[in-house]
């Protein structure tokens, strides 16, 4: 069939099934809804929940730090006597909040809210599809990811409490029901939701690829893809690589823990009772974790990279700095990325040389990522910059990238990272690289698509206040972690009152929590903008931010098959911003070239 009466067959099906489109019901539209449009919200509000919760409890534990032994009556409250009597934190129940906080962040906000946000918004309509290439599937892939958080946050309410092992979940305290507090049902409840999410991020990445690949509209070349889907469509293989690695070290778990079998576990003791186990070994867990780990940060930073690339070229009103070499960092940083994971595990007693090569491929990373930074500065440079909330946190994303950056050049070499592995230092520098700047991706992504998702405008005003506020606390909660880190403070520890040696640090962590608590109040000013904008922000018009990808060229009011009529028809790349010879300063992907113009692709 030639890819025209493809186009064609494709069309006709989908304008049939528009003439015949029953009347939604409640049901249908809003909870078991096969809409794009309907999924990518319901992501983003599940997500947002999920954040809520997982930011509450890294309150919780930086009280704890700040103030240790204190009685809050917050903690009575929140925790119960079991784990705050007398509103004093246990040390087990400060474990878990930290478990399951790293957990919640990691895979459901940055992961599953992030690209299953905006992949869901923008691939569809960004590529010119009716919808993905299945509705069904990507419903499917959004229920998994409810269960899955509907268990995560059933394990805190297990009266041994939730997993505590770290949200790495190491052997053995995560294999012996007995080693730890929340080793018992609550481990068992956090490998259950992990295989879940697992099921749902895989349907979700085969879904987003086979729509990339097979339903873009005509002319629209993969060389002509906005850079928000080549980093979709990347992230989604990236995926389908790893995250069976993880499911096998989750089922291999529940195996040790609940079948008697010893992958993970060798000779041990504990309370002087020798246990049956032998010939395991806690390393390969380590290892089948962060092939998926490693990987896993690049998941989470990717569609934050398209996200800012995107909105950095429509408010500079300028085209992006280095297309092609965008694209070709993409690529390179999929590929390194699967061969760096063992610069997590420089500790595990590896052999030095392989150490070597951990450094040499983790280095090497560095390269890619610092030709997107500089790319993006170009990009700025001499622009005519159009400062909204969508700008200042691109903006902002790109200073957190590069701060947290440069500390990883440290950690990625073998001799330094040994002093610095299990202090502070490492808390700083992957909440400063991966957690804030992909959570500034997000709210990006969410201030400048927010029109496209709801049909009305966030408040421009509480945006700005929302941005001061969020960066001054993010870089006082983490920019001191560094030199806490340099100064030995181990991470992990719910207090450090029995090491005269740091008691000279506590003011700074006294410092870094009273940030943390400011910044966390004030994302309540987002909250408040983002559920009232749904009712009564103002009325968005079909192309607020004057942009030239062809989700601007849909309908407002979302429709079945995103398009009336014919699909747009891609004529030029995506970033014809300020092209000399047109009227206006930006010309949309389906305006047809002109006589002797030339399409740029720098």
């Amino acid at each position: 069939m030639s890819a025209e009466a493809h186009d064609h067959a494709h069309d006709h099906a989908h304008d049939h099934d528009h003439e015949h489109h029953h009347k939604d019901t409640f049901i249908t539209k809003y909870i078991f809804s096969i809409d794009h449009k309907m999924i990518s919200k319901q992501y983003l509000i599940t997500g947002i929940i999920m954040g809520i919760i997982g930011v509450g409890m890294s309150m919780l534990f930086r009280m704890q730090l700040a103030w240790p032994e204190e009685s809050f009556k917050i903690f009575n409250f929140l925790l119960g006597d079991k784990f705050a009597p007398n509103g004093v934190m246990t040390n087990d129940i400060y474990l878990a909040l930290v478990t399951i906080h790293g957990t919640i962040m990691v895979f459901f906000v940055l992961t599953a809210a992030l690209s299953g946000t905006f992949s869901n918004l923008l691939i569809p309509l960004q590529i010119g599809a009716r919808d993905m290439a299945s509705g069904f599937l990507n419903m499917v892939s959004y229920w998994l990811f409810f269960t899955s958080s509907c268990i995560m946050v059933s394990s805190l309410f297990v009266e041994s409490g939730p997993a505590s092992a770290g949200w790495t979940i190491y052997p053995p305290l995560s294999a012996l029901p007995q080693a730890i507090g929340g080793s018992g049902t609550g481990m068992t409840l956090w490998l259950v939701s992990m295989a879940v999410f697992i099921a749902s991020s895989l349907l979700g990445s085969l879904n987003y690829v086979v729509t990339v690949i097979n339903l873009r509209t005509k002319g629209m070349s993969m060389t002509r893809l906005p850079l928000t889907v080549w980093a979709f469509f990347i992230t989604a293989v990236i995926g389908i690589v790893s995250f069976p690695v993880l499911l096998s070290a989750a089922l291999l778990l529940i195996m040790d823990r609940s079948f008697g079998t010893s992958f993970f576990l060798s000779d041990i003791y504990i309370a002087g009772e020798v246990l049956h186990y032998q010939g395991g070994s806690p390393v390969l867990f380590e290892h089948l974790f962060w092939f998926l780990g490693h990987p896993e940060v690049y998941i989470v930073i990717l569609p934050a990279m398209g996200l800012v690339s995107e909105i950095m070229a429509t408010n500079s009103r300028k085209p992006i700095f280095g297309y092609r070499a965008m694209i070709m960092s993409i690529l390179a940083i999929a590929f390194l990325s699967t061969i760096v994971w063992g610069h997590h595990m420089f500790m595990s007693g590896m052999n030095p040389f392989l150490g070597s090569v951990f450094t040499f491929t983790t280095l090497l990373i560095a390269i890619p990522s610092a030709v997107k930074a500089f790319n993006w500065i170009t990009t700025l440079w001499k622009g005519n910059l159009q400062m909204n909330p969508a700008m200042l946190y691109s903006i902002g994303f790109v200073s957190t990238f590069i701060t947290g950056g440069l500390t990883g050049i440290i950690l990625g070499d073998s001799t330094l990272d040994i002093n610095v592995h299990d202090t502070y230092f490492v808390v700083a520098h992957f909440h400063l690289v991966m957690g804030i700047s992909a959570l500034y991706g997000m709210f990006a992504g969410i201030y400048h698509w927010y029109p496209k998702m709801f049909g009305r405008m966030l408040n421009k005003n509480l945006g700005f206040v929302h941005f001061w506020v969020t960066t001054v606390c993010a870089y006082g909660v983490f920019f001191p972690m560094h030199f806490i880190g340099l100064a030995g403070l181990p991470r992990r520890y719910y207090t450090n009152t029995n090491f005269p040696l740091f008691d000279d640090l506590q003011n700074v962590n006294v410092l870094m929590t009273t940030f943390a608590l400011v910044g966390g109040a004030f994302q309540l000013v987002f909250l408040y903008n983002f559920f009232v904008s749904i009712f009564y922000g103002k009325r968005a018009v079909q192309n607020p931010w004057r942009s030239t990808t062809l989700e601007w060229t849909a309908p407002i009011k979302h429709i079945h098959g995103n398009w009336e009529g014919e699909i747009p028809h891609v004529h030029r790349w995506p970033y014809d911003y300020s092209k000399p010879g047109h009227e206006e300063d930006f010309v949309p992907q389906n305006v047809p070239m002109m006589p002797g113009e030339e399409e740029l692709h720098h």
